[in-house]
């Protein structure tokens, strides 16, 4: 068996909301949705970050024990970006919640995180130094230590 492709999948309170919200801050492309006939919420919709970056999505469906984040995320999306300052700017504007101001980091990249109003924390950062595995373990000792 091969994994071929993983896409994060979110389940939010309001999905168009959230369609809005990923559009204005990653430029995301919806590439279509499934309405649900019966109550018009969104089933699943497809969003493009950048070619090839695909997130999906859908509302909320308690009844069938689909749950959007409460009480914090569960687990945090990681992306690379071209300016993570720009970024987190765009998504403190947008309605976000800065959870970390971006910092140069010690693993050679200059990163900071954002809670979206629907509960997913999204870690952005840049690239600012090459480092090898073993550079970056000697710099977290050399912290640790103090």
């Amino acid at each position: 068996m091969a994994v071929t492709e993983c896409f994060p999948y979110l389940r939010v309170s309001d999905a168009e909301a959230a369609i809005r919200f990923y559009a204005e801050v990653f430029g995301a492309k919806e590439l279509f949705r499934l309405v649900d006939p019966g109550d018009g919420r969104i089933g699943h919709a497809e969003l493009e970050l950048s070619p090839g970056v695909v997130i999906m999505l859908s509302a909320a469906y308690p009844e069938l024990g689909i749950h959007g984040p409460s009480g914090g995320a569960g687990l945090g999306l990681h992306l690379h970006v071209d300016d993570a300052d720009a970024l987190l700017d765009r998504a403190v504007a947008a309605g976000g919640t800065l959870l970390r101001p971006a910092q140069t980091q010690f693993y050679g990249e200059r990163s900071g995180a954002f809670r979206d109003p629907f509960g997913h924390e999204w870690m952005v950062g840049h690239s600012v130094e090459a480092l090898s595995p073993a550079e970056m373990q000697r710099r977290w000792d050399a912290l640790a230590r103090g």
